[in-house]
């Protein structure tokens, strides 16, 4: 529809070319009819389904922007989790290094102390040999009465010769003993540092392992961090909010998917001690004589000085991640736990596997401050990432590259393996 400008221009250019033709005669010109205003009315069909179209587009477009920010999470958690076995094998690898130093020195010991009391042995052993030589041990009966100058002399000799040759018994045994005792301490030795030397070798493979995987998460979460970033711009775009808001929004969308996932935690966990309980009354059963069943066992009590744990591990909170570190100022998972307990006076090795082991294991409802929270592939031998209970269903723990260490949900992530008390 042609506006009304537009309409009255070009009436005036067709009559001006009318009047200033050569020869023609003008006729008075027709009333020009008023051209009807443009209203905002009602949208058509066709705009109606155009702008369906546009918003349908806009919807599929935020849906699978949504799926690409699950899909970067879950690479991301991948390449955490890949780095996590890495630095957890470097960690696993020196302290195997670090027994079989101590054992080999041990070995070592063991030896130098071995051939001292074979020399001890030998010498004696000379003398002995020497005593009984002197004692003519090696003559025949008929000379020792030849000689003998009576038979009191005789039964004297013959008394001292007992004696010598019961002396010179015992010498060449010990002897012998502490000789089989000095070669079993040398083959000790000698395979101890056999078994030290694999073991430093070992560690060296494991920490070269540990830093490519530290170099390919962190790139990796640089990539993916980059990535999010660029998706959230496109979905403030898409919905037409500010980035800020998009960025709110999403997190509240994260946070959502975490609760989910704590909620299913927390159910599979009751589920887990639901069965525990019932295995464990099928197992003890009933008394014989109608009796009440058997009581699981107590939780150990709370291991001492949990506060000054918490207290450490609160205060490095914000300092960096970074593989195989142990303070100060940046940590790794197990790095934190085997210090903030080194606060209370306990020591733990930097390695999660044994951290579990020399622990205590609990079940989750017996969680108290300073217990440690492990996650796993599979037995505790597969342990690769370890937090501090903090109380009040929080954790404190150094999580991963580009995160520094701090305190959250215990479901902030996957659900947990294994609960230990040291």
């Amino acid at each position: 529809m042609r506006s009304p400008s537009l309409g009255s221009g070009l009436l005036a250019l067709v009559v001006t070319a009318v009047v200033c033709v050569p020869g023609a005669q003008a006729d008075p010109p027709a009333p020009v009819p008023p051209v009807p205003p443009v209203t905002q009315g009602a949208p058509s069909a066709a705009d109606v389904q155009a702008a369906q179209e546009r918003a349908g587009a806009a919807e599929g477009d935020v849906a699978a922007i949504r799926q690409q920010l699950v899909d970067a999470a879950a690479r991301l958690d991948a390449a955490t989790v890949r780095a996590a076995k890495a630095t957890e094998a470097w960690n696993g690898a020196r302290w195997t290094a670090r027994t079989a130093r101590a054992v080999e020195r041990q070995a070592v010991a063991d030896a130098a102390a071995a051939d001292q009391i074979l020399a001890g042995h030998k010498a004696a052993f000379r003398d002995a040999v020497i005593t009984a030589q002197g004692m003519g041990l090696e003559m025949s009966v008929v000379e020792a009465l030849v000689d003998a100058e009576g038979m009191d002399a005789l039964l004297e000799r013959s008394a001292a010769s007992d004696y010598v040759q019961s002396l010179f018994d015992q010498r060449r045994i010990a002897y012998v003993d502490a000789a089989d005792a000095a070669a079993t301490a040398a083959d000790a030795a000698s395979a101890a540092t056999a078994q030290a030397t694999a073991a430093l070798a070992d560690a060296r493979a494991a920490r070269d392992a540990a830093r490519a995987a530290a170099g390919d998460a962190a790139a990796v979460t640089e990539r993916i961090e980059a990535r999010r970033t660029r998706l959230v711009q496109r979905l403030a775009r898409l919905q037409g909010v500010s980035v800020a808001v998009a960025r709110a929004h999403q997190a509240a969308v994260d946070a959502e998917a975490a609760a989910q996932a704590a909620q299913a935690a927390q159910a599979a966990a009751d589920a887990q001690a639901a069965k525990d309980a019932k295995d464990a009354k099928h197992a003890g059963g009933e008394q014989a004589d109608g009796g009440a069943p058997a009581t699981a066992a107590p939780a150990p009590a709370p291991a001492g000085g949990a506060q000054a744990v918490i207290a450490f591990a609160r205060a490095q909170l914000g300092e960096p991640y970074r593989w195989g570190a142990a303070g100060p100022g940046a940590w790794d998972c197990s790095g934190l736990v085997a210090k903030a307990w080194a606060a209370a006076g306990r020591t733990l090795p930097h390695y999660s596997v044994a951290q579990y082991e020399q622990s205590t294991p609990i079940s989750r409802d017996q969680l108290q401050p300073g217990d440690l929270v492990f996650w796993s592939d599979g037995g505790p031998g597969s342990i690769f990432h370890v937090a501090l209970y903090a109380g009040d269903g929080r954790i404190i723990h150094a999580p991963r590259t580009g995160r520094p260490v701090s305190e959250e949900s215990i479901d902030y992530w996957r659900t947990p393996d294994f609960f230990a008390r040291p």
